[in-house]
């Protein structure tokens, strides 16, 4: 048994909520810079210049991507073999998002009541997901995650007889109401299958697998590049003012199901779309 200290998990996600919000990943940068070769639109081809600018300048000074450093979501791979010693993860966790947040001079977003929108001013509490995997290490991702694309998000409870082909509606159909708002190139997380609330986890994660990656089932793979295609030619484009560059990935992960229901969730996810990972 390895025993892991709450005080390493404190420190480890407060330099990840920082890093994740000053660093755009590299697959998504690469992706951007892919993009303006493809990209039709002369304002398209100008917006995606300037988005890569403003990465770098983000970079180099070690400031925010985007004002929205969102709010903090924390994926944690634990280790059967590990004791977490010092006080309880989710006290740690949040500690680290604190300082992290105010470290890094990070907007702090989060409110203590969806309805009294009082703010908690360090941008805690975070959304934390465990698994429980093989080991005695702790796999961490910090995905922070900004509202504008966050708020364009959908759950559909669609019927089995709607197939696949009701699938893609709707999902077209949500990138398509989104339109300019998520501040596109968009990354689109698609969930299918499992429960209501397990359908958006699945497009939640979704969002993570590097863009260029695909499903190893050959019919979700057609269906990510089927979309793709479909969404760069709904002609949105860079920050919404035309272009064919609107989508850069569709990535989806599939579960079982009941065999009365086909749950759908999609997650859009902005240009930046910031995550870190760390292994501890």
């Amino acid at each position: 048994m390895r025993e892991i200290s709450t005080e390493l998990i404190t420190n480890t996600i407060a330099e990840m909520c920082i890093r994740a919000n000053c660093n755009l990943n590299e697959d998504v940068y690469d992706a951007l810079e892919k993009a303006k070769q493809k990209e039709q639109s002369q304002i398209g081809r100008e917006i995606l210049c300037q988005l890569t600018k403003n990465a770098d300048i983000a970079q180099q000074n070690q400031v925010p991507i985007c004002q929205d450093t969102g709010m903090a979501i924390i994926f944690m791979e634990i280790g059967q073999d590990v004791h977490i010693v010092g006080g309880l993860l989710q006290n740690a966790v949040n500690e680290g998002v604190r300082k992290g947040y105010e470290k890094g001079y990070l907007r702090k977003s989060v409110v203590q009541d969806p309805f009294l929108r009082v703010n908690t001013n360090d941008n805690t509490p975070a959304i934390l997901y465990t698994n429980i995997v093989e080991g005695d290490k702790i796999d961490i991702t910090v995905a922070p995650k900004g509202f504008g694309s966050e708020n364009m998000s959908r759950v559909y409870m669609l019927k089995p007889s709607d197939g696949i082909e009701g699938a893609k509606k709707a999902i077209l159909e949500t990138v398509e109401q989104a339109g300019p708002n998520p501040c596109p190139p968009m990354v689109v997380g698609v969930g299918c299958g499992g429960s209501f609330e397990y359908s958006s986890y699945l497009a939640k994660k979704a969002l993570l697998r590097p863009i260029g990656s695909h499903s190893d089932k050959e019919h979700i793979r057609d269906m990510e590049e089927e979309l793709l295609q479909k969404m760069n030619n709904m002609g949105i484009g860079p920050q919404g003012l035309g272009g064919n560059t609107t989508v850069l990935a569709v990535n989806i992960e599939s579960y079982a199901t009941h065999i009365a229901g086909m749950p759908i969730a999609i997650n859009i996810s902005c240009h930046v779309t910031r995550h870190c990972h760390e292994i501890i």
